[in-house]
């Protein structure tokens, strides 16, 4: 591993960075967010049967996800990058794919074609789209820095990148995609799904692009040999590493309860609350928590740690949940207030939680001597997907199992009740869990980071023959 000498790192590699997540969240947070309300208001397919697909396809990110990996650990350009190229090569791909998936055209077509073409569709996006941009995209930070402090500031302005994107999508899809029907019932617009789609990705491939440009690689690694048996002996050498394990434990468990609450707040507002304009509000309200912690995650980790500052910032987001499951209450003002703390709380850990990866990234270096970055990060990427799709399958079967009727506009009241139990509920017990796993299994403490900085330094000495920087 060597530093290359290129321009100092800066404020456009910050940027750049910024916006290749924001990139990534203009399609994914859109399917996140609204991407069940779709399929079961709009195509009419019952919440099980995209449980179930959400579930099975993710299956395949198993290979797409690893192989990925692999190719950018084993393969660079003629200027020796291994990242950055594939921003520019996917860019197009998965911003296609993602319109492809709001085909409103397919609304007639029979049942069992809709769901054939849902599957297909979605395996390209995520399986193999995605997958191509968003694992070069996030190992990418490894390299364009050796610094923790760097690093710790790519991740703050990677989650800002991310909250705008969430921040533009919660504040504009509910009044896009939301409209009245005759009676005055709140509807999903099929044909204005398709138009949200066609303006986010223009947005991300404008991301995408100033994110390839403003980028910089500038610790390369040779290409090496790749034998029989080397992708087996690193995911097991992966799997055993107690960092990158509880790291991806946590990820799987704040994805989860973030996640179940985005899927379910749409079903929230409009059968419980009874009121879609609230959750432009909440939304809003909602990444606004989030965005007070972006100035001072930095210093808060530099002075604290970053597991040190995640146990009291998540310790604050759980009890938050925990207080919504207690009160129970029926008040959309209430529940907003209540989000905003509790985002408040998630907000610190959101902003640190990509370093934390390059945090065990590194220490993966100092203890095997190897870089595999695209491999770790190929193996977190899957394992947070799988955390996804049985985030959404869980959000799906859930309507099944309380009894919600996709067709029917207007939702029984203990439907209606139901929908809050399982919204709130399930976050809490992965917000439980998460807050347990930072604090007991979580290892790099601020003091372990540092050592790790000065073992690489040290490190790069060594193979440079003495004249690393």
């Amino acid at each position: 591993m060597k530093q290359t000498e290129k321009r100092k790192f800066g404020w456009r590699d910050k940027l750049g960075y910024a916006l290749g997540d924001a990139g990534n969240d203009f399609t994914l947070m859109l399917l996140q967010s609204y991407l069940l309300v779709f399929y079961t208001k709009v195509l009419g397919v019952s919440g099980a049967v995209i449980g179930t697909m959400f579930l099975v396809t993710k299956f395949v990110d198993a290979f797409t996800d690893t192989a990925m990996g692999r190719i950018i650990d084993t393969h660079t350009d003629k200027n020796g990058d291994r990242f950055r190229p594939w921003i520019r090569r996917m860019a197009i791909p998965v911003v296609l794919a993602s319109v492809l998936i709001y085909n409103i055209f397919i609304e007639g077509w029979p049942m069992w074609a809709k769901i054939a073409y849902v599957t297909v569709v979605y395996l390209i996006y995520g399986s193999v789209c995605y997958t191509g941009i968003n694992i070069p995209y996030g190992a990418m930070a490894a390299v364009l820095t050796s610094d923790p402090k760097e690093k710790t500031s790519l991740s703050t302005f990677r989650s800002v990148g991310a909250l705008l994107a969430g921040l533009l999508i919660g504040m504009v899809a509910p009044m896009v995609v939301f409209t009245k029907d005759a009676s005055g019932n709140d509807v999903a617009n099929g044909p204005r799904f398709l138009l949200l789609s066609i303006i986010f990705g223009g947005i991300a491939l404008l991301c995408y692009y100033l994110c390839y440009h403003w980028s910089v690689e500038r610790i390369h690694v040779p290409n090496k040999k790749v034998e029989k048996g080397d992708l087996w002996k690193s995911v097991k050498q992966v799997c055993s590493d107690r960092a990158i394990f509880s790291i991806i434990l946590i990820s799987i468990c704040i994805f989860a309860a973030s996640g179940v609450m985005q899927t379910l707040n749409q079903y929230l507002f409009l059968d419980y609350f009874k009121d879609t304009k609230m959750l432009t509000m909440t939304n809003l309200v909602m990444m606004g928590g989030m965005m007070l912690v972006a100035p001072f995650a930095t210093k808060i980790s530099v002075r604290f740690g970053k597991k040190e500052g995640s146990i009291v910032s998540l310790g604050i987001a759980s009890a938050a949940y925990i207080l919504l499951l207690v009160i129970r209450t029926t008040n959309p003002i209430i529940f907003m207030s209540a989000m905003f703390v509790a985002y408040l709380g998630l907000g610190f850990f959101t902003m640190v939680s990509w370093a934390m990866i390059s945090d065990c990234i590194d220490n993966y270096y100092v203890e095997y001597g190897e870089r595999a970055d695209g491999t770790i990060y190929a193996m977190y990427s899957f394992l947070k997907k799988m955390a996804g799709a049985v985030t959404g399958s869980i959000g799906a079967w859930s309507l099944s199992w309380i009894g919600y009727d996709s067709l029917a506009t207007v939702q029984t009241e203990a439907v209606s009740n139901a929908i809050y139990t399982v919204s709130v509920l399930i976050p809490v017990i992965f917000m439980i869990g998460t807050f347990l796993l930072i604090a007991f299994m979580y290892p790099l403490t601020r003091k372990k980071v540092e050592e790790n900085a000065r073992a690489m330094k040290a490190l790069e000495a060594k193979e440079n023959g003495g004249n690393s920087k």
